[in-house]
């Protein structure tokens, strides 16, 4: 008998979750094939053209190298063999209004310097307490939270009851904004650790405590890819495709055909295509608000999707800069009054005194551009209405806000950019639909926010997701280690075990190969 045909998986979306999810699908055997509606792979992983080049549009740098070393070995490569890797070991330039200036680097004793030098011992200590506390926190939610395919109160309720001094540092029912302010006497420390919760699509009063270690990520390692991150996603594209995957781009998945409550095909631009399974790589909220037929509506609860994170106001360009303002790779420039500065993205309205990141590609590795270099500059947005489209009015409102802004600190583009180098909530909302133009999937809004996020496995079987809005949870690293997940949940469901291998695969993997994934994040 000839030998049976692998099953075959349609993956909707080609975001890095997707792409990874397609990497390990494929290298164990499996028939995979990607659908997009855009021209490329990368999803928010996006860049822009401009007068000097391509720029990105979306994520800057990768944090949490091992999950990508993890995801290439698993298919038989080598990260460094496709895509060129640089570490850099200044982390952010911040800027105050008044002047103030601070460095962070991955060295954490240079970090301590810096912090003494401008803000006093007593900060440099609360600083290392801080960095201590964060480190511990990671190291201990790390493997029954984000390398938890499905995350449970329960045994994190165990794991932090065998580890109770751990219980302090949680600062359970405390928000991050709460739990800062008592542990920085200067309040503009607070304000910079306070931000990293707009890195999951979060505000500092609303998200709980335990966020702070993202820091503690972010601490281990930056590294940016050479020629822009949007070289990492087509890198995974193409180990995928040599592997055996199919990719369709301006493919438009309208629909997603069920029988016997089951995925057994999915329609593109009037085409049917039969699959076994399918794996969305897309804002879970589109499948409750029936983006791919009725049939799926059920697939996650509403609690799984809502709150929206935020969204974002996203200036990509090219242009010269004076030598006033000494800009490194990544700068943070800080709004004037920390206390109110989120409360109108709670109201859902535009923040007028707003922090500003501004990412200058040109300068990674300390280098210093001459004439044109590129810039990417995020502000902070909230999310909008189902069906809301781009008004010009808002747009060109806020890029004369952002400038303005920046000219305060002495920072001047030549030219000034204009609105069309602006992307935006209603935008983001058109690109991505029925997400609302969030760009981190559900809020980590309450100390509940991590159990509630959908998990690989939906309510229909065949069903899964993969990507930002699953578990667990926004950010390149995490989209990436999802795929882990789903690839696991998929390859467990179709019975096959760490130890067998299909008659005729991809690459020579075995079908556990997803497994390996689950190594801790050691820089």
């Amino acid at each position: 008998m000839p030998p049976a045909q692998p099953s075959h998986i349609a993956i909707i979306g080609a975001g890095i979750g997707g792409l990874a999810a397609a990497l390990r699908l494929a290298s164990a055997g499996l028939q995979v094939s990607v659908f997009d509606s855009h021209t490329a792979p990368g999803g928010k992983m996006r860049t822009v053209p401009s007068a000097a080049g391509p720029v990105d549009a979306g994520p800057t740098v990768l944090t949490l190298k091992p999950v990508f070393d993890a995801l290439f070995a698993d298919a038989g490569a080598r990260l460094e063999d496709h895509v060129t890797l640089e570490t850099e070991p200044l982390l952010a330039r911040h800027f105050w209004p008044d002047g103030t200036t601070l460095d962070l680097f991955s060295d954490i004793q240079a970090s301590v310097d810096t912090v003494s030098r401008t803000f006093g011992t007593t900060a440099a200590a609360e600083f290392r307490a801080f960095t201590a506390r964060a480190n511990r926190l990671f190291d201990a939610f790390e493997g029954p939270m984000m390398q938890a395919a499905t995350p449970s109160l329960g045994a994190l309720t165990r794991h932090t009851l065998r580890n109770p001094a751990l219980i302090p540092q949680m600062a359970p029912h405390q928000t991050l904004s709460r739990m800062l302010a008592r542990r920085f006497s200067d309040p503009r420390l607070a304000q910079l650790f306070a931000r990293y919760a707009t890195y999951v699509g979060g505000t500092p009063e609303q998200s709980p405590a335990i966020l702070s270690l993202i820091w503690a990520a972010e601490q281990r390692g930056v590294w940016h890819v050479k020629g822009g991150m949007h070289r990492l996603a087509v890198a995974i594209a193409d180990l995928a495709q040599a592997n055996g995957a199919s990719f369709h781009f301006d493919a438009h998945v309208t629909r997603i055909e069920m029988q016997d409550q089951q995925p057994v095909a999915i329609h593109t631009n009037g085409d049917r295509h039969p699959v076994d399974m399918v794996l969305f790589n897309g804002d879970p909220r589109a499948l409750t608000q029936g983006a791919l037929g009725d049939g799926i509506t059920t697939a996650v609860s509403g609690q799984a999707t809502e709150p929206r994170s935020l969204s974002a106001q996203v200036h990509a360009f090219a242009a010269t800069v004076d030598d006033t303002v000494p800009l490194a790779a990544h700068n943070v420039f800080f709004a004037a009054d920390p206390a109110r500065e989120y409360h109108p993205l709670h109201k859902g309205k535009a923040q007028s005194d707003p922090t500003l990141y501004i990412c200058a590609q040109d300068r990674f590795g300390g280098r210093k551009p001459v004439g044109q270099e590129r810039f990417e500059i995020i502000m902070n947005a909230a999310p909008v209405g189902s069906g809301a489209a781009p008004d010009d009015n808002e747009v060109t409102k806020c890029q004369t806000l952002i400038f303005n802004r920046l000219r305060q600190f002495g920072l001047h583009f030549t030219p000034t950019p204009g609105p069309e180098t602006l992307t935006g909530p209603a935008a983001f909302h058109q690109m991505f639909p029925h997400s609302a133009g969030s760009l981190y999937g559900r809020s980590p809004r309450g100390m509940m926010a991590a159990f509630h996020r959908p998990t690989a496995r939906t309510a229909i079987k065949g069903l899964y997701l993969v990507g930002g809005g699953a578990h667990p949870g926004a950010g390149v690293p995490m989209a990436t280690l999802s795929a882990a997940h789903a690839a696991d949940a998929i390859l467990n469901d179709l019975s096959l075990t760490s130890t067998s291998r299909p008659a005729d695969t991809h690459g020579g993997m075995s079908m556990g190969s997803a497994t390996m994934a689950r190594a801790p994040f050691r820089s």
